[in-house]
């Protein structure tokens, strides 16, 4: 794993006996000694520390000195609001290709006079290029390559952070917050996280890593978490992992993400359209896509994992779909997986069939997350 990247955390990772894998160029852990079954437990019940710092973190200035015209210009690669976005508030949204596929999936934080972005580690590179490519004329696009990124997520995440600076108890679900002192180290937090559990981001200079890090694990509810819990918390949580349940050939109507694309972008609102692939996005909006992402619940204990085909009858006729992700949900107490299936397929109840090494086995469509969500509203 020599040619890998590594965050700031590396070193301390392996003290803490993490068993490291290769993840989107980085050297990341996928587990503690704990275990992926306890760290996912663990979470729910009391806190989990997570290292998120492989994620691109970005800012983008408007070179008028106006956060309205940042505003603006990024409006013309996202469907999302951002002009209306309140200061001091993050709202998840997506960079799109010309057909509506999507690039990736990213957070944006209007910072007052900046946007503060987040992106996928595996997508941050092509992202970065993008923004530049398409902002650079009004907007100075300025690469955070020298902070890092943690996520302390879990019921007690806000006790434990509310020990370091008693303020950050008052912010909301997506609320963000800059030059927060937590007990000496300056960052810059949102309430939000990927797991469908209250918590907080923190984004920190490189250099307070990790004396940030052992002071949040000095704290008895607090355990470091690997991308193994990761993963099965955000699939309980019912939320996409990019490359898997959202790709350039998924629309974000499709993906079950139309929440995420406000009345004024959508057809009829001041500004609808304007980005890219609007004309299918907005179609699909009227019309209702092809195919649906959904929820499954196997029966019985296998998980139907990543690729496994999906059929409407136990024995014979097409395919008429996939799962995209799959695991035991820990908390939930058994398999699940959601996956892409033809819209007359895609109701809650209806019983299809996973075919697992050669032999169809039944699933009911569900409704999502399968475990529910505990953000600070």
């Amino acid at each position: 794993m020599s040619d890998l990247r590594v965050t700031p955390l590396n070193a301390l990772h392996k003290e803490l006996g993490a068993k490291m894998v290769p993840f989107a160029g980085y050297e990341m852990p996928v587990q503690y000694p704990m275990g992926v079954m306890k760290e996912h437990l663990h979470c729910r019940a009391e806190a989990g520390l997570f290292d998120v710092s492989h994620m691109g973190q970005v800012v983008i200035w408007p070179k008028s000195g106006n956060y309205a015209d940042a505003a603006q210009a990024l409006e013309t690669l996202v469907p999302v609001d951002v002009a209306g976005l309140g200061e001091m508030r993050q709202r998840y949204a997506m960079f799109l290709n010309d057909h509506g596929g999507i690039l990736d999936d990213l957070m944006i934080a209007n910072m007052g006079d900046h946007i503060f972005v987040v992106v996928n580690a595996g997508c941050k590179d092509a992202d970065i290029a993008h923004m530049q490519k398409h902002l650079s004329d009004t907007c100075k696009i300025e690469v955070l390559d020298t902070r890092a990124l943690l996520a302390l997520q879990g019921p007690s995440a806000v006790t434990v952070l509310s020990r370091l600076n008693g303020a950050v108890a008052d912010m909301k679900f997506m609320d963000v917050a800059r030059d927060v002192d937590l007990d000496g180290i300056s960052a810059v937090m949102s309430r939000s996280g990927y797991t469908g559990e209250d918590g907080f981001e923190i984004s920190v200079a490189a250099d307070d890593a990790e004396a940030l890090t052992r002071k949040l694990l000095a704290h008895d509810e607090v355990e470091p978490i690997g991308l193994g819990a990761r993963d099965s918390l955000r699939l309980e949580a019912g939320l996409c992992l990019y490359g898997h349940d959202i790709d350039e050939g998924t629309t974000p109507i499709e993906a079950g993400l139309g929440w995420a694309i406000q009345k004024v972008r959508r057809a009829g609102g001041a500004r609808a359209g304007g980005f890219p692939g609007a004309d299918v996005i907005l179609s699909q909006q009227a019309d209702g896509p092809v195919r649906r992402r959904v929820g499954l619940r196997p029966e019985g204990r296998a998980p139907m994992r990543e690729g496994t085909q999906l059929y409407a009858h136990a024995e014979g006729g097409d395919v008429i779909g996939h799962v995209t992700s799959g695991a035991f949900g820990p908390t939930l107490g058994g398999p699940m997986s959601m996956g892409y299936v033809a819209t007359a397929f895609a109701g809650p109840e209806t019983m299809i069939y996973g075919d697992v090494r050669g032999k169809r086995l039944p699933a009911k469509v569900t409704a999502m997350p399968f475990v529910p969500a505990n953000f600070k509203r």
